[in-house]
């Protein structure tokens, strides 16, 4: 879809215009915005037939004016003849000489119900107009779509749209009354890619949480392994921004999968250390020491082969790759920053567990007693 895309809708055509018009002018005063577009295009030139008010008196209606301007001119079907294989529809209306300028119109004679021809004149006016190109309608309201490209060297398109939404509720609204808005196109997209994922994400963090806890027989244990997920989110952040990037649908997949790659370092640690403390009988704090040390080259090292593996991508410069771009960011800084603040919060998230099962063992025994 379009990065930018606004659709104003309103039953009022007038307000409709205007509104469409003003979020025009808006958008023109944001750098990096351009090729603006909006659905209300002029069409070809037209002829507007009005009803006079003496009309009504005489029980005309718009629909009797048009009908018979319409077979006057178009033509109306008398009847069909059939030839052979075709079918010949015989069409009954004014002679050409009699439909060659608007002042034919304004000459010819309206029928009344009771079958009586009065002037055109008297009843109705024509005047010269232009139309719109097309006409759109959703949930029986006009609609116009405000299009525009953004820039993304120069502007950030959803930063646009967010100050473009707030400004058509401080200055379009509180003017045209009968006017609501929605934003289409990419933004529509997205808002929906963002709730999927959304509820993807959830749904993989609590596998990700079954799945650490069966074999470790805990549930506290792989809440530590997973709090190296937030610090993964603060280095896909913070890698955006050191390189220039905006975020992007493509960053937040590269989260998710970021998700599921930086618990690694973190069960590789734990796991080290249950098996000092429960298998060789080691003291925890010495334990988190031990583990912590003789874990961190091949934590290291898994991670830093990790970041390698995807600068080619991260620095690539062909247009194919701009689209996969933030998503390897999200994932090599991710796992660099992650890895660092694993080898410090989780042991001292075990030491802190510990400390709780402690304090908790001392005051059952002191009940006991």
């Amino acid at each position: 879809g379009n990065p930018i895309e606004v659709e104003i809708a309103s039953d009022d055509n007038y307000q409709l215009e205007g509104a469409t018009r003003m979020v025009e002018d808006i958008l023109m005063d944001y750098r990096g915005v351009f090729d603006i577009k909006n659905s209300l295009e002029e069409g070809k030139e037209e002829l507007n037939l009005r009803l006079k008010p003496t009309a009504a008196t005489l029980g005309l209606t718009t629909g009797d004016l048009a009908m018979q301007v319409r077979q006057a001119f178009f033509g109306d079907e008398a009847l069909r003849i059939q030839r052979g294989k075709d079918e010949i529809r015989v069409m009954v209306r004014y002679k050409e000489k009699f439909r060659r300028s608007v002042n034919d119109i304004r000459n010819m004679r309206i029928r009344t119900k009771d079958g009586t021809e009065i002037p055109f004149t008297d009843v109705a006016e024509v005047e010269t107009g232009k139309g719109y190109s097309a006409i759109r309608r959703a949930n029986r309201m006009r609609i116009a779509s405000i299009t525009a490209d953004v820039d993304d060297s120069v502007a950030s398109s959803n930063e646009i749209n967010r100050d473009l939404a707030r400004r058509i509720e401080q200055e379009v609204l509180p003017r045209f009354t009968n006017v609501t808005y929605s934003f289409e196109g990419s933004q529509r997209e997205q808002a929906k890619s963002l709730v999927s994922l959304a509820i993807g994400y959830g749904i993989a963090l609590l596998l990700i949480y079954i799945l650490l806890a069966i074999p470790f027989k805990s549930y506290m244990q792989p809440l530590i392994i997973m709090s190296a997920i937030p610090f993964g989110l603060t280095g896909a952040i913070l890698g955006h921004l050191l390189l220039g990037w905006n975020m992007t649908i493509m960053s937040l997949i590269g989260v998710v999968a970021l998700s599921g790659v930086v618990v690694n370092d973190s069960l590789v640690l734990i796991d080290f250390t249950n098996e000092l403390i429960r298998e060789r009988k080691v003291p925890v704090y010495k334990a988190v020491l031990e583990g912590a040390a003789g874990r961190v080259r091949p934590i290291l090292l898994t991670s830093v082969t990790t970041f390698v593996g995807l600068l080619p991508m991260i620095f690539e410069r062909s247009l194919q790759a701009q689209f996969l771009i933030p998503m390897a960011i999200s994932l090599g800084f991710g796992v660099v920053f992650s890895t660092v603040t694993t080898l410090i919060f989780v042991p001292c998230g075990i030491l802190v567990v510990e400390d709780i099962k402690s304090i908790f063992s001392k005051n059952k025994a002191g009940v006991t007693q």
